[in-house]
């Protein structure tokens, strides 16, 4: 046996086996969870949201009961008087029974590639059917008797719509000494900042805590893939926690401090694939976070919420405090934007980067600066893999040298094997005495393949999660960087009019990509073992069939990358064309 090409095939098998995994997990779904039990006792009356319990302990009132039959969202929305949003980039609108923001779509993104397709809905009225909404209010903490604005409190606005150069305030009397104002303003991009003051008229102090919470119904997709989190997430003193919508359901409420060791503050959250919903709180006043399932009645429905440490509000005085909401895609350069100019702490994490942050995020940021010089993300993806060939070069090329060497002197390991076949030992001696001989190491032809693992897997993510590779064109028949071809061979690439199942469905790109990698195969020297040689053979057509169904933009890395690397495989072969083996 040849420990040197036996190490080798190690190396390589290692490398195949976790891409199989990985393409195995995403390709193979996850069976989504069996509804439990709904939370007990706590909820409000209307079932649609389990406020926090204020810091004292003592329950927080209930919310006037809801009719449970879903409705159009223009019906949903015609049940409250309402205040408009308008922005560049924000439509909707705010609800004044209750003061929620239930009504938020985004005016630049389309829910498909079409154009003409509907825009995105982020936030929706609570009696729709995928009802998503946003709530800040107050809570009683050790004081009794005091009436506090409900989901059907009427607040009165002092504007009709709000907009990035109009604030609205609303306001409401509990005719008992208490005046509630919230100001409302909106940011050029997804950002509300909401300051919620409370005024007290009477000859006694009061003690309110505020609070924060964001409420949906989520069915659980069958085909929901674990390379990016989706559900409840939330900064805690400088901790990112990512709670599944599965194990809320399974283990019941996470509740989590802000007071980290040597930090502070953060924020709750719900993240979609693209989209990201999160309520701020005041950083500089400790806060409770919590993820809570409340299904009831077979209703999926999930909260991110948080409480706030109470805050004392003296007779004849005022007390205010803030908080934020965004409510928008996760476009990386504005997260960064409120994490660096807003003091937002990790608001950047809401894009699911993994592992592999040292290597994603870098991908992505030289992707970003290609595309802005370039134009075109798959362009972009191009000069991407030549700067990374570069940077390997060296590495690269030290093995396509030993790869060639070992082309050199197969000849002679062929001598020896055929000369010690019947005592394995005096041939795995002679073999090595070869290598050392020859100063050729079997080992070093792997090393660019065990590298190109961790960047293969970060191109993905970043063409996964990223909102800018969605819908992003490249050429031809791409208009999609994000999904995979759309073309078929067993179609003849649309020459044919007949739709092959998804199975078939693989492009031209992907062949591409299995021609390159043939090509590359017939430049490396061919295992001593034959049936080792068969299997080397089938590489490129496993690939071709497990590679056909990522993103398009991840194929034509892989492509162009091994179109590269038989380019310079082949420059040093000619190179080393003359040479013999000493």
């Amino acid at each position: 046996m040849n420990p040197g090409v036996d190490f080798k095939n190690l190396i390589l098998a290692f490398a195949l086996s976790t891409m199989i995994l990985f393409v195995w997990q995403m390709t193979h779904p996850t069976t989504p969870p069996q509804p439990v039990a709904a939370m007990p006792a706590s909820t409000s009356s209307s079932g649609d949201a389990l406020l926090p319990q204020a810091a004292s302990g003592a329950a927080v009132p209930g919310q006037a009961a809801t009719d449970t039959a879903a409705l159009s969202k223009s019906e949903a929305l015609a049940a409250t008087p309402r205040i408009a949003i308008s922005s560049e980039r924000v439509k909707g609108s705010i609800a004044l029974t209750g003061a929620r923001f239930d009504d938020i779509t985004l005016v630049n993104y389309r829910k498909e590639l079409d154009p003409k397709s509907p825009p995105v809905d982020m936030l929706l009225p609570s009696r729709t059917a995928e009802a998503y909404f946003a709530e800040l209010g107050w809570a009683a903490a050790g004081t009794t008797g005091t009436t506090l604005p409900t989901a059907d409190t009427l607040w009165q606005a002092d504007h009709s719509v709000l907009t990035p150069e109009q604030p609205v305030t609303l306001s409401w009397d509990n005719g008992g000494g208490l005046r509630f104002v919230t100001r409302i303003a909106l940011d050029a991009h997804y950002m509300f900042t909401i300051t919620r003051r409370v005024e007290n008229y009477g000859s006694a102090p009061v003690t309110l805590a505020p609070y924060g919470l964001l409420n949906r119904v989520h069915e659980q997709k069958e085909q929901a893939f674990a390379i990016s989190h989706e559900g409840p997430l939330g900064v805690f003193g400088g901790t990112l926690n990512e709670e599944a919508y599965s194990d809320l359901q399974k283990d019941g409420p996470q509740q989590y401090n802000s007071v980290g060791e040597n930090t502070r503050g953060g924020w709750v959250g719900i993240a979609d694939k693209y989209w990201f919903t999160a309520l701020i709180p005041d950083q500089d006043v400790p806060f409770t976070g919590r993820f809570t399932y409340i299904g009831k009645d077979g209703e999926p429905r999930y909260q991110a919420d948080f409480l706030s440490d109470a805050v004392t509000v003296p007779a004849n005085g005022a007390a205010e405090v803030g908080a934020r909401l965004y409510a928008g895609p996760k476009e990386v350069a504005l997260l960064d934007h409120y994490v660096t100019d807003e003091n937002v702490p990790l608001f950047d994490r809401a894009v699911d980067f993994g592992v592999l942050y040292f290597l994603t995020k870098p991908i992505f940021l030289a992707l970003q600066f290609f595309y802005h010089w370039i134009g075109n993300f798959g362009i972009a993806i191009l000069i991407l893999t030549v700067c990374i060939k570069l940077l390997l070069f060296p590495l690269a090329n030290k093995s396509y040298v030993a790869i060639n060497r070992m082309k050199l002197i197969q000849p002679k390991m062929m001598e020896l094997r055929e000369k010690y076949a019947d005592d394995k030992m005096k041939m795995q001696q002679e073999v090595m005495a070869l290598y050392k001989k020859e100063k050729v190491n079997p080992a070093s032809g792997c090393l660019p393949i065990l590298i190109q693992i961790p960047i293969f897997f970060a191109l993905y993510k970043v063409l996964f999660v990223t909102i800018e590779m969605r819908h992003a064109p490249f050429y031809g028949w791409i208009h999609d960087l994000s999904i995979p071809d759309p073309t078929s061979i067993f179609n003849l690439f649309g020459l044919i009019s007949w739709q092959p199942p998804e199975m078939l469905m693989i492009g031209a790109w992907p062949c591409i990509m299995c021609i390159a990698m043939v090509l590359q195969q017939k430049m490396n020297p061919k295992p001593t073992d034959p049936t080792q040689e068969k299997i080397m053979r089938l590489l490129p057509l496993m690939f071709l069939f497990m590679f056909a169904h990522f993103p398009a933009g991840l194929i034509i890395y892989w492509a162009w990358n091994t179109g590269l690397s038989v380019v310079q495989q082949y420059a040093i072969t000619r190179l080393y064309a003359k040479k013999k083996p000493a």
